[in-house]
């Protein structure tokens, strides 16, 4: 998500990191919350708030826990419990497509939450309410908690069910810059609301990583921070 992440904050987002809540801004939304230190490095690289921050991650009255939470700038959504954050995206979307504005709002969602069933429900509700204003990512890397996707709960081919429900739907390389920016710059001109899936790799261009569903949610023993950094910087 390191590359969507950056597409959206540092091209494709209207956000002013001097005013958060600035009321002509683009709205991004995380539902998979764990993920959330690429989502903090972002938001700090972009200036919402110091990067020395980041060295307080998950530490005892830090700004920056394990899931994010609105008094965090730059944060949207305060997250916890998967397949939350589409119903919470559509809300914001009809209400800014009730008031005639211009906002878009993004959700990036994993797709092991598609196994929740309200995921769901808001799939429909979104196609229902025509909310072209709306712009979903699913970070498709085929793993969750304890093994792959398709091991823990088959969910079939996602791109088609949410054709099935009336979105767009675009495919990618998720780690393909170029890629996710043409795609978006589409997306902004739907109509209806678009389903991006992206396809990634999880811990991508970490050797003892890559394709680990063990690191979904381990931090790793020591020493891993230090062979992670090398291979990355080679």
């Amino acid at each position: 998500m390191a590359d969507i992440f950056a597409a959206l904050y540092f091209s494709f987002l209207n956000t002013t990191p001097e005013n958060p809540t600035d009321e002509s801004r683009d709205y991004c939304l995380l539902s998979n919350g764990h993920i959330c230190p690429i989502y903090y490095a972002a938001l700090a690289r972009r200036g919402f708030f110091p990067i020395e921050e980041m060295q307080k991650l998950r530490k005892i009255d830090s700004l920056l826990q394990g899931h994010p939470k609105l008094s965090i700038p730059g944060v949207e959504n305060s997250s916890g419990p998967l397949g939350h954050g589409l119903s919470q995206a559509i809300g914001i979307a009809l209400s800014l497509k009730m008031d005639g504005k211009k906002n878009r709002v993004v959700c990036c969602m994993s797709d092991g939450e598609h196994q929740e069933g309200q995921t769901w429900e808001a799939v429909m509700s979104a196609h229902k309410w025509n909310l072209g204003n709306l712009i979903a990512i699913m970070d498709y890397n085929g793993l969750q908690i304890e093994g792959t996707t398709d091991e823990i709960m088959p969910m079939g081919d996602l791109a088609q069910k949410y054709r099935d429900f009336g979105w767009e739907v675009r495919e990618i390389d998720g780690h393909d810059l170029t890629q996710i920016l043409e795609t978006l710059s589409c997306a902004d001109a739907n109509e209806k609301p678009t389903m991006i899936v992206a396809r990634t790799v999880l811990g991508k261009g970490v050797s003892f990583m890559e394709n680990n569903w063990a690191y979904h949610d381990w931090a790793g023993k020591p020493g891993d921070a230090e062979k992670a950094l090398a291979e990355l910087t080679a």
